[in-house]
């Protein structure tokens, strides 16, 4: 199983900061985002038996992809001040698990997910832990997204037959379907005035984003238009969409056994104080 760590940390941050309530240690240490996440992870780890369990993280905000477009994610504002002290402290946690924390500079953790994905799909089953359909690009036969919904054990479970059936398209589809019609939350523009709906009509019927610019003379005029004026932008969000399988990990795949040690992980939660979270787990 790879967890896409941020996703978890947001996720079980604005779970409890949307109400107002931020759970602080006695010493006034935040926690509230580290116990969603151990207890999303955790119920994730039971529902779906991995023998072996990889976090990766984001390395900041520049990226690759900022160097290829400053305004990527240029959107998104500075993490609330009670978040920032957990992104350390939960990386803590993930380790008193024996859980390793993957994370590279210059590339999101997505890019790690998808190499680790990669590398380790043709000898087992792997899974993604995610809240973030940008990982339905790499679903194949070996690889599944598994998509966290709203409340605790709502998962999506995404296989290239569910794919097909949801969505009408294919894993690699999916990137096409970002070239085309941008991506907000990432701040990348697609095709100024192809939505989601013109996109996936135009890859049901040619496929790839190749062969739509080859038969651009067979377009409605409006369409062709917009795209033969926005062909560099069209390009350049396909490559920003498209999540990275090559990036080097230096890493001992044993080290990823989930084995753990419940004396590392009960001293680890009283520090922060997580004495029904302890109750729940049974340690």
């Amino acid at each position: 199983m790879l967890v896409d760590g941020m996703a978890l940390l947001f996720r079980g941050y604005y779970a409890t900061a949307y109400r107002g309530y931020i759970m602080k240690t006695s010493s006034g240490v935040p926690t509230n985002g580290i116990y969603g996440f151990v207890k999303y992870m955790w119920d994730a780890i039971k529902t779906f038996e991995p023998s072996h369990v990889i976090c990766c993280w984001d390395m900041g905000s520049k990226t690759f992809r900022t160097e290829m477009y400053p305004e990527y994610k240029a959107n998104r504002g500075e993490p609330p001040e009670e978040l920032i002290p957990q992104f350390d402290l939960v990386k803590e946690v993930v380790a008193s698990f024996d859980i390793p924390n993957i994370g590279i500079e210059q590339f999101e953790a997505d890019d790690c997910i998808g190499s680790l994905a990669k590398r380790y799909s043709n000898d087992m089953h792997v899974q993604i832990l995610t809240g973030d359909h940008d990982s339905l690009q790499l679903v194949n036969e070996r690889v599944h997204s598994i998509i966290m919904k709203k409340g605790m054990s709502n998962y999506a479970v995404y296989t290239p037959e569910k794919l097909l059936e949801e969505k009408g398209l294919t894993a690699a589809q999916m990137v096409d379907l970002k070239g085309l019609m941008g991506d907000t939350s990432d701040n990348f523009p697609g095709v100024k005035g192809i939505g989601e709906k013109t996109a996936i009509k135009l890859l049901k019927e040619y496929e790839t984003i190749e062969a739509i610019i080859e038969n651009l003379a067979n377009l409605p005029k409006g369409m062709r238009t917009k795209i033969e004026n926005e062909l560099e932008m069209l390009h350049l969000s396909r490559k920003l969409a498209e999540i990275r399988c090559d990036v080097e990990i230096e890493f001992d795949f044993e080290n990823a056994l989930l084995t753990i040690d419940e004396e590392k992980v009960r001293q680890q939660f009283e520090t922060l104080e997580f004495t029904r979270l302890l109750k729940e787990m049974g340690i």
